[in-house]
């Protein structure tokens, strides 16, 4: 479908938190993760040890899904994003550019050293009911997991 509609990329870069699930043997796991977005290569980028649950399983499995959310009580002003993407660790190559990225966004976390992870969605939905009690905007690529 091409370029992210701005939507997307004002609500992703709006907040800092997703909820990331991974599964592997039917087994599912999810973790919330710091994140940074970058709207021209629509990536998200976020730290985690290859030793946690969620990484491991990422490892073995690649096909995952992350959520967005702005909580509010307020019916109209319901956002949420709903993502299926793949996740992969950093290659030593091209851990200083995304790193910097990372960086940018969250200065403390050169306190830790940490593994690296792209996540490059697939598909996307938006929901936005400022647009409309359930409005969604799809995004996907061409190519599906």
């Amino acid at each position: 479908m091409g370029k992210v509609d701005q939507r997307f990329v004002d609500f992703i870069h709006e907040h800092h938190v997703m909820t990331l699930a991974t599964c592997v043997n039917n087994m599912p796991w999810v973790a919330n993760c710091f994140y940074t977005y970058d709207a021209e290569e629509n990536i998200f980028i976020v730290t985690t040890d290859t030793k946690t649950k969620h990484g491991t399983q990422a490892i073995e499995n690649s096909c995952v899904a992350l959520s967005i959310v702005l909580e509010t009580e307020k019916v109209g002003m319901i956002q949420g994003l709903q993502v299926s993407a793949k996740m992969e660790c950093i290659e030593a190559s091209m851990f200083s550019k995304y790193r910097l990225k990372y960086l940018k966004r969250f200065p403390y976390a050169v306190l830790k050293q940490s593994d690296l992870w792209i996540i490059s969605p697939k598909q996307m939905k938006f929901t936005d009911n400022r647009l409309g009690f359930g409005k969604k905007l799809i995004w996907e690529t061409e190519v599906l997991l």
